[in-house]
């Protein structure tokens, strides 16, 4: 735990109370539809909560209801509502065991379990298309789901889902199925060191191992016969995307990358600045409990800076104009480094989680990262730029703010200046 954790929980907890969920992530709502939350569901939830320490048994007590309806519906024989209410369970025990740092926590491995329970009866239902990935990896183990198309599949291109610090891999089954496998893709969401059961099973994050982590998915994709080895991409958002970009730099494999929200600045705004839950979370991925020794250790070291301009892959970057867990003009830097055919997407007035524009989002990262495994979007020098006004406009051409009145932030000028 760290100190303003301690100190400011109560804080945390009144604007819980006052402001729901919005008080931890602003405008969250639609980014958590994408994951494949209900908003009914939500909503229930959410009614429950007026203190953090509420959290695990408001997200337990909906999921047992979305759970136990869907029981029913593949006692009737109705498979599909089934495996969709049994999607919805699974997101939901998820949450409840996300809330809880304690891996031998009993109630967390009892709710790990009923989401893997839920996610076996949705695989079964969706014809086994939905798969649990377990791999060896440096001693120990890491966990995907293989999300398959329907029918025969050969040489297709796959792409790798990667989730923020506090998602899992089950939170892209919704994404997986409505944006990648309905369009012949094979896609592997995942957990890598620090996350979901990864963690619950010992391994932790370290400077360097998540990128590793992907590599060893890579491995396991290329080996398919559905997946064409040479069209392997990812698309990652928060800290997938720090974790996609360290990845697109030093594997050749990853043939394109699409990030958003990615957190790419000095990480003192996500880890000093911030709600302190956030490095709170971050230390329990490290297998940290002394804050001192987790920021000279490790957060210290975690900044991009230059590691970026080694990528070759064709990028895509996209932020929020007011992210709170990086500041705009730092994103901008960690472009301008980017020598990689790249494009640049500001969304404006939007938070970290893109909630307003995250069905946009969502179907144009794939459609993005589709594109360029086909080919597209990798003529050299290619560098597109744009700021979405949130009226829908966009103003092609620069990626910064309109009212920055084509002033350049000095962090923007030197990092371009580095090329």
């Amino acid at each position: 735990m760290t100190v303003r954790s301690v100190g400011q929980s109560w804080a945390l907890d009144i604007a819980l109370a006052q402001g729901g969920f919005d008080a931890l992530h602003p405008e969250a709502k639609g980014t958590l539809e994408q994951f494949g939350h209900d908003h009914t569901d939500f909503d229930k939830v959410f009614v429950l909560v007026k203190s953090g320490a509420m959290l695990p048994k408001a997200w337990a007590t909906v999921a047992g209801q979305a759970e136990t309806r869907a029981a029913h519906h593949e006692r009737e024989g109705f498979a599909q509502t089934a495996a969709d209410l049994y999607l919805r369970a699974a997101v939901m025990w998820g949450r409840a065991q996300y809330s809880i740092f304690d891996a031998e926590d009993p109630r967390k491995i009892a709710f790990r379990e009923h989401c893997n329970h839920c996610v076996a009866r949705l695989g079964e239902l969706r014809g086994n298309r939905v798969r649990r990935v377990v791999l060896d990896f440096e001693g120990r183990h890491i966990y995907a789901l293989l999300h398959l198309p329907a029918g025969a599949v050969e040489n297709a291109p796959a792409v790798i889902l990667g989730p923020g610090m506090d998602m899992i891999k089950e939170d892209y089954i919704y994404a997986a199925e409505r944006y990648y496998t309905s369009r012949g893709i094979v896609a592997l969401s995942i957990e890598g060191p620090g996350q979901g059961e990864t963690r619950a099973n010992g391994l932790t994050a370290d400077l360097t191992n998540y990128e590793r982590a992907i590599s060893r998915y890579i491995d396991f994709l290329a080996e398919l016969p559905e997946v064409d080895a040479e069209r392997i991409g990812m698309f990652g958002i928060s800290m997938s995307g720090y974790w996609g970009l360290r990845a697109a730099a030093t594997e050749p494999r990853l043939g394109a990358l699409a990030t958003f929200e990615a957190v790419s600045g000095d990480f003192e705004t996500i880890f000093n600045r911030a709600q302190p839950t956030f490095k709170n979370n971050y230390m329990y991925m490290a297998g940290y409990t002394d804050e001192q020794s987790f920021d000279r250790e490790l957060a210290d070291r975690m900044p991009l800076d230059g590691i970026v301009a080694d990528i070759t892959a064709p990028v895509l970057v996209g932020i929020g104009e007011f992210d709170e867990l990086t500041q705009l003009e730092q994103a901008l830097a960690t472009y301008e480094r980017i020598r990689a055919p790249k494009e640049m997407r500001v969304y404006e007035n939007e938070f970290h989680p893109l909630g307003g524009v995250a069905a946009e989002v969502f179907r144009f990262g794939a459609e993005w990262v589709e594109r360029a495994l086909n080919g597209a979007l990798r003529e050299p020098g290619r560098d597109a730029r744009h700021y979405v006004q949130h009226d829908g406009g966009t103003i092609d051409g620069s990626a910064a703010p309109a009212w920055w009145l084509g002033a350049t932030p000095r962090e923007i000028t030197a990092a371009a200046d580095e090329r």
